[in-house]
Protein backbone atom coordinates (compact mmCIF):
# COMPACT_ATOMS: atom_id res chain seq x y z
CA UNK A 1 0.00 0.00 0.00
CA UNK A 2 3.01 2.58 0.35
CA UNK A 3 3.60 2.09 -2.90
CA UNK A 4 0.89 3.68 -4.15
CA UNK A 5 1.85 7.15 -2.75
CA UNK A 6 -1.90 7.80 -1.12
CA UNK A 7 -3.50 7.34 -5.18
CA UNK A 8 -6.77 5.35 -5.03
CA UNK A 9 -8.86 3.62 -8.13
CA UNK A 10 -11.75 5.62 -10.02
CA UNK A 11 -9.69 8.71 -8.83
CA UNK A 12 -8.58 11.51 -11.36
CA UNK A 13 -5.59 12.30 -11.50
CA UNK A 14 -2.82 13.81 -13.70
CA UNK A 15 -0.33 12.53 -15.84
CA UNK A 16 2.39 15.22 -16.78
CA UNK A 17 2.68 13.93 -20.65
CA UNK A 18 -1.10 13.40 -21.18
CA UNK A 19 -2.98 15.13 -18.60
CA UNK A 20 -5.89 14.26 -16.89
CA UNK A 21 -6.58 10.40 -16.41
CA UNK A 22 -8.59 8.29 -14.39
CA UNK A 23 -7.25 5.07 -12.58
CA UNK A 24 -9.58 2.48 -13.28
CA UNK A 25 -8.12 -0.34 -11.52
CA UNK A 26 -4.85 -0.93 -9.52
CA UNK A 27 -3.67 -4.66 -10.65
CA UNK A 28 -1.08 -6.89 -10.48
CA UNK A 29 0.88 -8.39 -13.23
CA UNK A 30 3.65 -11.21 -12.76
CA UNK A 31 6.69 -9.77 -14.85
CA UNK A 32 10.18 -11.81 -15.54
CA UNK A 33 9.21 -14.28 -12.88
CA UNK A 34 8.30 -10.61 -10.08
CA UNK A 35 5.03 -9.36 -8.95
CA UNK A 36 5.02 -5.93 -9.99
CA UNK A 37 1.80 -3.58 -9.12
CA UNK A 38 0.05 -1.03 -11.65
CA UNK A 39 -1.85 2.02 -11.80
CA UNK A 40 -4.40 1.41 -14.80
CA UNK A 41 -4.94 4.96 -15.90
CA UNK A 42 -7.89 5.82 -18.82
CA UNK A 43 -7.75 9.19 -20.69
CA UNK A 44 -10.92 9.13 -21.97
CA UNK A 45 -10.11 12.00 -24.47
CA UNK A 46 -7.50 10.44 -25.97
CA UNK A 47 -8.53 6.60 -26.01
CA UNK A 48 -5.84 6.01 -24.31
CA UNK A 49 -4.88 3.61 -21.22
CA UNK A 50 -1.36 3.29 -19.56
CA UNK A 51 -0.21 0.44 -17.21
CA UNK A 52 2.13 2.73 -15.05
CA UNK A 53 3.60 0.69 -12.31
CA UNK A 54 2.90 1.91 -8.63
CA UNK A 55 6.54 2.58 -7.64
CA UNK A 56 7.44 4.71 -10.59
CA UNK A 57 4.14 7.11 -10.02
CA UNK A 58 6.37 9.49 -8.14
CA UNK A 59 9.32 9.07 -11.01
CA UNK A 60 7.14 10.14 -14.11
CA UNK A 61 5.59 12.75 -11.84
CA UNK A 62 2.24 11.58 -11.44
CA UNK A 63 -0.23 13.87 -9.03
CA UNK A 64 -3.46 14.78 -7.51
CA UNK A 65 -5.56 16.80 -9.20
CA UNK A 66 -4.98 20.68 -7.89
CA UNK A 67 -6.11 22.05 -4.97
CA UNK A 68 -9.18 24.49 -5.72
CA UNK A 69 -6.98 27.59 -4.06
CA UNK A 70 -4.31 26.54 -6.84
CA UNK A 71 -6.57 26.46 -9.82
CA UNK A 72 -7.61 29.84 -8.29
CA UNK A 73 -4.23 31.17 -8.99
CA UNK A 74 -3.64 29.59 -12.45
CA UNK A 75 -7.02 31.44 -13.21
CA UNK A 76 -5.08 34.30 -11.46
CA UNK A 77 -2.13 33.94 -14.16
CA UNK A 78 -3.75 34.24 -16.93
CA UNK A 79 -5.13 37.86 -16.26
CA UNK A 80 -1.12 38.66 -15.73
CA UNK A 81 0.94 40.68 -18.78
CA UNK A 82 1.86 38.08 -21.67
CA UNK A 83 5.32 37.68 -21.41
CA UNK A 84 7.40 37.07 -24.59
CA UNK A 85 10.98 36.68 -24.95
CA UNK A 86 12.49 38.03 -27.91
CA UNK A 87 14.53 34.64 -28.59
CA UNK A 88 14.15 32.44 -31.25
CA UNK A 89 10.60 30.76 -32.18
CA UNK A 90 12.17 27.40 -32.20
CA UNK A 91 13.57 27.56 -28.95
CA UNK A 92 10.42 29.46 -26.65
CA UNK A 93 8.34 26.42 -28.62
CA UNK A 94 10.94 24.22 -26.81
CA UNK A 95 10.10 25.85 -23.10
CA UNK A 96 6.51 25.94 -23.75
CA UNK A 97 6.26 22.40 -24.41
CA UNK A 98 8.19 21.70 -21.44
CA UNK A 99 5.60 23.66 -19.17
CA UNK A 100 2.69 22.00 -21.16
CA UNK A 101 4.53 18.35 -19.81
CA UNK A 102 5.67 19.66 -16.45
CA UNK A 103 2.13 19.04 -15.35
CA UNK A 104 2.08 22.27 -13.09
CA UNK A 105 -0.88 23.82 -13.88
CA UNK A 106 -0.13 26.95 -13.22
CA UNK A 107 3.15 26.95 -15.74
CA UNK A 108 0.49 25.48 -17.88
CA UNK A 109 -1.66 28.83 -17.46
CA UNK A 110 1.70 30.80 -18.06
CA UNK A 111 1.60 29.24 -21.94
CA UNK A 112 -2.04 29.76 -22.07
CA UNK A 113 -1.67 33.84 -21.29
CA UNK A 114 1.27 33.90 -23.35
CA UNK A 115 0.17 31.96 -26.82
CA UNK A 116 -3.17 33.89 -26.50
CA UNK A 117 -4.50 35.98 -29.40
CA UNK A 118 -7.86 38.52 -29.12
CA UNK A 119 -10.17 38.70 -32.08
CA UNK A 120 -8.01 41.85 -32.93
CA UNK A 121 -4.77 40.19 -33.02
CA UNK A 122 -3.02 39.09 -35.83
CA UNK A 123 -3.41 35.29 -36.68
CA UNK A 124 -1.12 32.97 -35.17
CA UNK A 125 1.54 30.33 -36.45
CA UNK A 126 0.46 27.08 -36.81
CA UNK A 127 2.82 25.76 -34.44
CA UNK A 128 1.84 28.60 -31.72
CA UNK A 129 -1.90 27.60 -32.49
CA UNK A 130 -0.96 24.00 -31.97
CA UNK A 131 0.97 24.60 -28.53
CA UNK A 132 -2.27 26.42 -27.15
CA UNK A 133 -4.46 24.41 -28.55
CA UNK A 134 -2.57 21.82 -26.03
CA UNK A 135 -2.15 24.02 -23.15
CA UNK A 136 -5.59 25.14 -23.34
CA UNK A 137 -6.97 21.09 -23.42
CA UNK A 138 -4.73 20.68 -20.20
CA UNK A 139 -5.87 23.78 -18.13
CA UNK A 140 -9.65 23.28 -19.18
CA UNK A 141 -9.32 19.61 -18.47
CA UNK A 142 -7.96 19.87 -15.10
CA UNK A 143 -10.68 22.93 -14.09
CA UNK A 144 -13.34 21.27 -15.13
CA UNK A 145 -13.13 18.02 -13.15
CA UNK A 146 -11.94 20.04 -9.98
CA UNK A 147 -14.56 21.96 -10.51
CA UNK A 148 -17.20 19.66 -11.25
CA UNK A 149 -18.45 21.59 -14.76
CA UNK A 150 -17.89 20.33 -18.18
CA UNK A 151 -14.55 21.08 -20.65
CA UNK A 152 -16.54 24.02 -22.02
CA UNK A 153 -17.71 25.80 -19.11
CA UNK A 154 -13.96 25.41 -18.48
CA UNK A 155 -13.08 26.57 -21.83
CA UNK A 156 -15.19 30.06 -21.51
CA UNK A 157 -14.23 31.00 -17.81
CA UNK A 158 -10.25 31.08 -18.87
CA UNK A 159 -11.18 32.83 -21.69
CA UNK A 160 -13.09 35.33 -19.33
CA UNK A 161 -9.49 35.57 -17.83
CA UNK A 162 -7.96 35.71 -20.51
CA UNK A 163 -9.84 38.89 -21.77
CA UNK A 164 -9.28 40.86 -18.38
CA UNK A 165 -5.34 40.97 -18.95
CA UNK A 166 -4.22 44.30 -19.72
CA UNK A 167 -2.94 43.48 -23.25
CA UNK A 168 -6.31 42.99 -24.75
CA UNK A 169 -7.64 46.16 -23.81
CA UNK A 170 -4.33 48.05 -25.44
CA UNK A 171 -2.90 46.06 -27.92
CA UNK A 172 -1.75 48.70 -29.26
CA UNK A 173 0.56 49.38 -26.34
CA UNK A 174 1.96 46.14 -26.32
CA UNK A 175 3.97 46.65 -29.94
CA UNK A 176 5.57 49.27 -28.52
CA UNK A 177 6.81 47.19 -25.49
CA UNK A 178 8.69 45.34 -28.05
CA UNK A 179 6.81 42.96 -29.20
CA UNK A 180 5.67 44.31 -32.57
CA UNK A 181 4.04 41.06 -34.07
CA UNK A 182 1.00 42.32 -32.34
CA UNK A 183 0.78 45.42 -34.17
CA UNK A 184 -1.43 44.07 -37.65
CA UNK A 185 -4.88 44.90 -36.09
CA UNK A 186 -5.51 48.37 -37.71
CA UNK A 187 -7.16 47.79 -41.49
CA UNK A 188 -8.49 44.02 -41.34
CA UNK A 189 -11.59 45.28 -40.17
CA UNK A 190 -13.90 46.06 -43.55
CA UNK A 191 -16.99 44.86 -42.05
CA UNK A 192 -19.90 47.30 -41.34
CA UNK A 193 -20.38 47.32 -38.51
CA UNK A 194 -21.56 44.07 -37.59
CA UNK A 195 -17.94 42.84 -36.14
CA UNK A 196 -20.15 42.72 -32.69
CA UNK A 197 -21.43 39.50 -33.66
CA UNK A 198 -17.78 37.67 -33.80
CA UNK A 199 -16.96 39.05 -30.45
CA UNK A 200 -20.38 37.86 -29.34
CA UNK A 201 -19.81 34.29 -30.73
CA UNK A 202 -16.46 34.14 -28.72
CA UNK A 203 -17.43 34.87 -25.54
Amino acid sequence: MTQRQGFKANEFVVYPAHGVGQILAIEEQEIAGAKLELFVINFIKDKMTLRVPTAKVANVGMRKLSEPALVKKALETLKGRARVKRTMWSRRAQEYEAKINSGDIVAIAEVVRDLYRSESQPEQSYSERQLYEAALDRLSREIAVVQHSTETEAVKEIEAQLAKSPRRANAKAEAADGEGETDAEGDTDDTDGDDTTVADEAA
